[in-house]
Formats: C-alpha cells, sequence, structure tokens
C-alpha cells in the first residue's frame, strides 16, 4: 500500500480524500496520512477522519517514498506550491475516481485529480496537476496543459486544445478544434466556437471576451 499526504486542507481537499477512499473501497491502494495546510489555525484539526498534520514544512520530515497530491482548486496556487514542494523530491500521484470511463490510448503526467463519471475517449494528451471535475467528457485528440481547472459537467470536443493554467466553467462547452490561451477563464455555461487568446475572461453564448487580466509572473502564481 502507498502513502500519500494532501496538500491543502479545505473543501476541495476534503473532496480529493474521498476520491481516494472511494479508490480503496475497489482496492485498498492508499494510506492517507494526512493533510499539510499553511494556515495554522487548521493545525490540529481532523477533517473527515484525517489530521492536518501541520503546514508545508511538515513534508521535510517526511519519507521521500510517500506520494503527494496538491488538492488546491486555484491553479496559480497549486503551481507556486508543487514549485515549491518538488524539489524535496516526492512523487505526485494522480487521483482518479473508480467510474471515470478512459480508453488505454491516454497519456497523463502526474499530480492529476478526475472526478466522478468523467469520460475520456482516444489519444487525449493531459499533463500535469490538472484538475477534471465530476461529469466531464472529453474527446480525441484533446491535448491539456498544465495547472487547468475543467469544472463539472464541461465538455471538451475533439482536438481542443487548451494551454497552461485555463479554467472552464461548469457546464461549459468546446466545440471541435478551438484553442484556448493560457491563464484564460471561461465562464460557466458558455459556449466557445473560435480561438481565445491568453489571459482573459470569455462568457456568453458564443463565448467572447469580457476582460483581459494582466499575466501573472511566476513570483505571483
Amino acid at each position: 500500500m502507498k502513502h500519500i499526504v494532501i496538500i491543502g486542507a479545505g473543501g476541495f481537499a476534503r473532496g480529493v480524500a474521498w476520491l481516494i477512499e472511494e479508490i480503496n473501497s475497489i482496492k485498498r491502494q492508499w494510506q492517507i496520512i494526512g493533510y499539510v495546510d499553511d494556515d495554522s489555525n487548521k493545525h490540529g484539526q481532523i477533517l473527515n477522519n484525517y489530521h492536518v498534520i501541520g503546514g508545508l514544512k511538515e513534508l521535510h520530515r517526511l519519507s521521500r517514498d510517500i506520494y503527494l497530491i496538491c488538492a488546491i482548486g486555484d491553479p496559480y496556487v497549486r503551481q507556486t506550491i508543487v514549485k515549491k514542494v518538488a524539489p524535496l523530491g516526492f512523487l505526485f500521484a494522480n487521483i482518479v475516481h473508480p467510474s471515470v470511463k478512459r480508453s488505454p490510448y491516454i497519456s497523463m503526467g502526474c499530480g492529476n485529480i478526475i472526478g466522478v463519471s468523467s469520460i475520456m475517449t482516444v489519444n487525449i494528451t493531459i499533463g500535469n496537476h490538472n484538475i477534471i471535475n465530476h461529469n466531464c467528457t472529453i474527446a480525441h485528440d484533446v491535448f491539456i496543459g498544465n495547472y487547468c481547472n475543467i469544472f463539472s459537467a464541461a465538455n471538451l470536443s475533439g482536438n481542443v486544445v487548451l494551454h497552461d493554467l485555463v479554467s472552464i466553467g461548469t457546464n461549459a462547452a468546446i466545440v471541435q478544434g478551438i484553442s484556448i490561451g493560457e491563464g484564460t477563464i471561461i465562464g460557466a455555461g458558455s459556449v466557445v466556437v473560435r480561438h481565445l487568446p491568453p489571459n482573459c475572461t470569455a462568457v456568453g453564448v458564443p463565448a467572447r471576451p469580457i476582460k483581459f487580466h494582466q499575466e501573472l509572473g511566476d513570483s505571483q502564481k
């Protein structure tokens, strides 16, 4: 059995702990050591049966054969934390709910979280530290970069490209062949029918940019 620490101790982190329990209900694979979170007010708390064992500094004393999963919803914060702890040499797990339907023709990096009843077909490339929430559909030849968020019931048609740090809102749909630039946010329920540039927020049917936001440097991510 492999041991795992969950980075973060918020609502999403508790949801990830439940995903791990669901995996274990089919075949016991993971022993959850607990959560780490730099919010000192949470240290020592028990959240759904698992302790908040301390902040990120607590990782320094743990064995390097322990796996990590970064359960932080904000993609920029997630990126910052991963870059901070990666030099410690831990492995990052992929946490995939047992109900996910996926072909064997998928390339996936590490640190990804995939929720209940999502469907992923063929020749899909998924990078690192992405969140694909519940009931999403990912069609053939989709490329997903790193640190993306795909919220519940979003639909990505074939040959869609998501660059790093893209967020796709709940019930949004991306039609075939569309490319979405780095850092762009798609609002809930939007339908994307045209390529979108980096660092904008786009909403509506069809989705149109309503604002542009400054690109965040690594020190701010």
